[in-house]
Formats: C-alpha cells, sequence, structure tokens
C-alpha cells in the first residue's frame, strides 16, 4: 500500500496530482521529485507504480519478495538499492531485521519497506525540517535513510556489547556458569551476531560505490557527485561497526570456548572424586573378602585380636588415602 507520496520542490513540500505520471511530469518541470512511500506491497499495488516510473521488473522483484541482502545495483532509468535495519529487542535480547528498498530516478524515488525497524517515518519527518539538504534531490533521501540505518547499528552494537558482558560474568563467576542455559544463551547469542552480520557486511561494498573511494569508486548514476563525503562519512561509520561486529562474534567464540573447558575440568574434578572414594572403598571390600570366605583352617582365623586388628587396618588405609587425595586435590 501506499503510505505516503509528495512532491518536493526546492525542498519543500507540495501536494500534487493523484495520477503518478502526473506528479512525475510536474515534479520534473519544476526541478525537484516526487517521493512514494509504500509498504509491502502487493504484486498489483506496485504494477502500477512499475510502469509510471520505468522500474526494472528484475528489482521489482527482489522489491516484492524481499529477503534479498544489501546491495546497489544500476538498470537503464533507475538506481536500486537494498538497507536491513536492524531492531534490539531488549525484552528478549534478540536482534530481529527489516528490509528497505529505494528505486532513485530522475525525478523520483520509491521507497519500499518490509517488517520493522524502518526509519523511513523519521527520517522523511527530519529532512522536510532541512530544507536545504532536501534540495539536494533523490540524493539527499538515500543519504538520509543510510545515515539513519547505520547510526542505529552502532546503538545496536553497544546493546549487544552489553548483553557479552553480561554473559562473560556468568561464565566466569565463582561458580563457572554451572547453568544448563548458559551454553545455549552464548549459542543464541551468536545467532544473533550473525544475523547482525549479514546485515552491516554486505552494505560495505555498496556504501563504498556510493563514497567514490577504493577499487570500487565511480560516478553512480542518479546520485549527486558532490554527496561522496556525506556517503563516506556514513562508510566510516559501517566500518567501526563492522569492527565492533567482528570484535563481538570472536569474543563470544571465545567465551563458549572457556565455558565448554570448564565444563570439561568441572567433569575431570568429578571423575577424579568418584575414583578417589572408588579407591577408598576398594581397600575394606578387599579385606573384609578375603576373611569373609569360609576355610575351615584359615590363617589367623582363631586369633582373639583378628578382627579388631583388621578394623584398624582398614581405617589407617582409609586416612593414608584420604589425606593422599585430599593433597593432591582429588577430593
Amino acid at each position: 500500500m501506499i503510505v505516503d507520496c509528495a512532491i518536493y520542490r526546492e525542498g519543500h513540500r507540495t501536494e500534487g496530482p493523484e495520477d503518478l505520471s502526473d506528479a512525475l511530469d510536474e515534479a520534473r518541470s519544476a526541478g525537484g521529485f516526487v517521493w512514494i512511500g509504500l509498504h509491502e506491497p502487493s504484486e498489483n499495488e506496485f504494477e502500477h507504480v512499475t510502469k509510471e516510473f520505468g522500474l526494472h521488473p528484475l528489482a521489482v522483484e527482489d522489491a516484492l519478495k524481499a529477503h534479498q541482502r544489501p546491495k546497489l545495483e544500476v538498470y537503464d532509468g533507475s538506481l536500486f538499492v537494498v538497507l536491513k535495519p536492524v531492531v534490539y529487542e531488549p525484552e528478549s535480547d534478540a536482534v530481529s531485521t527489516g528490509e528497505v528498498m529505494l528505486f532513485l530516478g530522475d525525478g523520483f524515488v520509491v521507497t519500499v519497506r518490509h517488517g520493522v525497524g524502518s526509519p523511513l517515518k523519521a527520517v522523511r519527518e527530519r529532512l522536510e525540517h532541512e530544507p536545504k539538504l532536501l534540495g539536494k534531490g533523490p540524493t539527499s533521501v538515500l543519504y538520509a535513510v543510510a545515515d539513519a540505518v547505520v547510526d542505529h547499528y552502532l546503538e545496536v552494537a553497544t546493546e549487544l556489547g552489553t548483553d557479552l558482558e553480561e554473559l562473560e560474568a556468568e561464565v566466569f563467576s565463582p561458580d563457572g556458569g554451572g547453568s544448563r542455559n548458559t551454553a545455549s544463551r552464548i549459542y543464541t547469542f551468536k545467532r544473533q551476531i550473525l544475523e547482525f552480520r549479514r546485515a552491516t557486511v554486505p552494505l560495505s561494498m555498496p556504501l563504498t560505490r556510493l563514497a567514490g573511494v577504493g577499487a570500487y569508486g565511480g560516478t553512480v548514476p542518479f546520485v549527486n557527485d558532490k554527496a561522496r563525503p556525506f556517503f563516506r562519512d556514513v562508510n566510516d561509520h559501517l566500518a567501526r561497526v563492522n569492527e565492533s561486529v567482528e570484535g563481538l562474534d570472536r569474543l563470544v567464540s571465545d567465551v563458549l570456548s572457556a565455558h565448554l573447558a570448564q565444563m570439561s575440568v568441572r567433569q575431570n574434578d568429578d571423575m577424579r572424586k568418584i575414583s578417589a572414594w572408588a579407591a577408598m572403598a576398594a581397600i575394606p571390600t578387599m579385606i573384609a573378602g578375603i576373611y569373609g570366605m569360609n576355610f575351615e583352617h584359615m590363617p589367623e582365623l582363631h586369633w582373639v585380636w583378628s578382627y579388631p586388628a583388621v578394623i584398624a587396618v582398614m581405617g589407617v588405609l582409609e586416612v593414608l588415602l584420604y589425606r593422599t587425595f585430599k593433597r593432591r586435590g582429588w577430593l
């Protein structure tokens, strides 16, 4: 469905005709652009927009089906950009992603959003209060949306860093993270990091192209070359995010390894204790077994002090074993 449609002239919003073709012609004649926002449109709803703006069918298919990775593609008559906003849910400590697609062309911007976390409404409101920036044309919309998405990445990375500190405190606590749910929590957190990386890492190449740096730098159609410094700033922020995400991924792997090592050490300690008690139980069992045999001429059978002597020997041996195992840390 179409959420919003407006014509912008010299950075100011004006109401235009309802017909998209007439709105586009009016925007071009006035040196402005038309901005159409859609939310999870159906194929029939998007068909009219596709015809009026001449959008490429492959890009339209991606915009309708969603579940795309961040990318930038150039088609005849339009530029197609995919961004993945990320939302952190503090109640469940979970990361969820949405999608924002932008079509930029001569005198128009079409934005399509799927899922949660879209910054489009806030971006439109902010741009409408900054006519100087909005007057730069469709490029300003692409920059503002990318900037809002990447800035929120920084906030999510901070929240995930806090969660990781809590996991570290739990694992390295005196009980060594003995809860059975600890490993499950660590693994779930690692999946959240992976979901986050799927949104941030692939975005590096599109922003590098827009910033005009590196091997992929160059002129991008429908994007003002004067906006390159702004995209470089966004790209720098994204680089910080990717460094944070990479660090979080390494740390959570180390935490998981440390937790498994602690569990292994704890199991070894338990086995040593069990072995020590079994060794202590073996001595009286052996002696009692020998004296429990019903031999008529058994040596020492008629000794008066044989029973207390055997009990005393077993006690001394048990004490010696106990002190030996205790000194070695087995008990």
